[in-house]
């Protein structure tokens, strides 16, 4: 079991960041910062299939975990994802438990699913014994959904009972969309729709995420005192911005 998904299941802290570009070294750098997970996104970046390869690979040389966001909640999608063999997988706008349904057992062989066979990395390209795969090791993948939508949160009192799901994950920004606010994550709407979504997930003793934007230390706190256990934030492109930002303004310092 890995050190994300065991956190998951105790509901413990576990800490991530997100990779959206392409170079794998970021994501061999982020893995050896000590995140307990990164989240690699191809939802909204230009990761394509042979660049997450490669980042997936990083990832390992680093020994940290790696979360691969899907585009959107489709078999088609994740088979390939799945077959390279990541820590684990995030669907994106799960709205129903018929969807949620849909999406785990994408995630699982027969009898449990209706996921095809055919991995690849993921038995180390033959090398690992198969039926270990298919009767251990697949199934200690880290699967999660994230609520995005006003119709999420009001089918959490099912969504929840799915016993496949290690942690239901925040996109505060469609929420907020769905809420009538485009991003204005910490309205009132907004946040009433997140209280009443932690409050049915707690009672479920499932772990809560969020991912955000933000590194302001009081909206971070903000989250965690919510009862949310599993944070991902920041990004590369944020990190390389603000940073590049910083080393501008200290050289144009010296002209003054």
């Amino acid at each position: 079991m890995s050190n994300t998904k065991e956190k998951m299941k105790n509901l413990e802290f576990a800490a991530g960041t997100h990779v959206m570009l392409g170079e794998p070294c970021i994501t061999e750098l982020f893995g050896s910062v000590g995140f307990d997970f990164l989240w690699i996104d191809t939802e909204h970046s230009a990761i394509d299939y042979n660049i997450l390869l490669q980042h997936l690979i990083a990832a390992k040389a680093a020994g940290c975990d790696a979360l691969v966001r899907v585009p959107w909640n489709d078999p088609v999608m994740a088979k390939r994802v799945l077959e390279m063999g990541p820590t684990g997988i995030i669907f994106p706008m799960v709205n129903t438990p018929a969807e949620l349904d849909a999406a785990m057992k994408c995630t699982l062989y027969p009898p449990q699913g209706n996921r095809g066979f055919g991995p690849i990395r993921a038995v180390t390209y033959g090398l690992d014994d198969t039926d270990e795969y298919i009767n251990k090791t697949s199934l200690q993948m880290i699967r999660c959904v994230q609520i995005e939508t006003k119709t999420a949160v009001e089918n959490l009192d099912e969504m929840v009972k799915n016993p496949w799901v290690d942690c239901f994950i925040f996109g505060p920004f469609d929420l907020s969309g769905s809420a009538g606010e485009l991003s204005k994550i910490y309205g009132k709407p907004t946040q009433d729709l997140v209280d009443t979504a932690i409050a049915k997930i707690k009672k479920a003793g499932k772990s809560i995420g969020t991912s955000l934007a933000t590194e302001d230390p009081k909206l971070l706190q903000l989250w965690y005192d919510k009862g949310v256990n599993v944070i991902s934030c920041g990004s590369d492109f944020g990190y390389l911005g603000l940073g590049a930002g910083k080393t501008l303004q200290l050289l144009k310092n010296l002209q003054k």
